[in-house]
């Protein structure tokens, strides 16, 4: 162990005695995200797709990244937050390089990254925008043009086309968006419902989605999109 390796973990072990805390990834005492977890949670970057619609994502949703991301999302752990940004950054680089060898260069308009608004009752409940504060803290920003309209009910417990059911027609762009050149990011992905509405209200608006990008993609329920090439997998 280095000597600035042995200063960290004392000045965590100090910190611990003050303000007792746990890893959100195993539970293990006085740490706020162990080494073991950070290096589970190294990225691994690959694409995928719902509805033929292709789709990059950081992580696998399983594992030590379905507890930490459930804590921070629902349990107010921001702590892991650096952490989290460094794969949602590169599955957003993964889209744009996709975007770049299909031949649809950014131009010097440049690039936004769309997030998917916060319904009240998840706002009220977390008091941060997920999305948008792993951007920030992987360098990015979001551009909110999105809106929601009507209601949704709750998506957990609901199947593949239920989901597209209840997503469909919630969003809206809040101004026509005729030259807008877009990723559209959100951070889990599971049937896609959420992350296709969102791309098919920017097309509606009149702007270009150059690309999907999610933190953590759920494999269990739907099957890698297979070999990509330069990908690796």
């Amino acid at each position: 162990m280095s000597h600035l390796d042995a200063v960290r973990r004392a000045g965590l072990d100090a910190w611990g005695v003050v303000l007792p805390t746990e890893c959100s990834g195993c539970g293990a005492p006085d740490r706020s995200l162990c080494e073991e977890c950070r290096m589970a949670l190294r990225p691994a970057v690959h694409p995928c797709s719902r509805d033929d619609v292709p789709v990059w994502s950081g992580l696998d949703y399983s594992g030590v990244a379905r507890r930490v991301l459930g804590a921070f999302k629902d349990g107010g752990r921001t702590d892991a937050a650096a952490t989290l940004a460094v794969p949602l950054r590169l599955a957003v680089a993964a889209a744009l390089a996709a975007s770049a060898a299909g031949g649809r260069v950014p131009d010097d308009r440049g690039v936004h990254l769309v997030t998917i608004p916060a319904s009240r009752k998840a706002w009220r409940a977390r008091g941060f925008h997920p999305v948008e504060l792993l951007l920030a803290r992987a360098g990015l920003a979001g551009t909110p043009v999105l809106r929601q309209v009507g209601g949704t009910t709750d998506q957990v417990g609901l199947g593949r086309e239920a989901r597209a059911r209840n997503r469909h027609g919630s969003l809206l762009a809040r101004r026509p968006l005729g030259g807008f050149r877009c990723v559209v990011v959100d951070d889990i992905l599971t049937t896609g419902a959420t992350i296709l509405e969102a791309r098919r209200a920017v097309l509606e608006a009149g702007g270009e989605v150059l690309g999907l990008a999610t933190l953590a993609e759920t494999r269990r329920l739907f099957p890698a999109a297979g070999h990509s090439p330069g990908t690796g997998r």
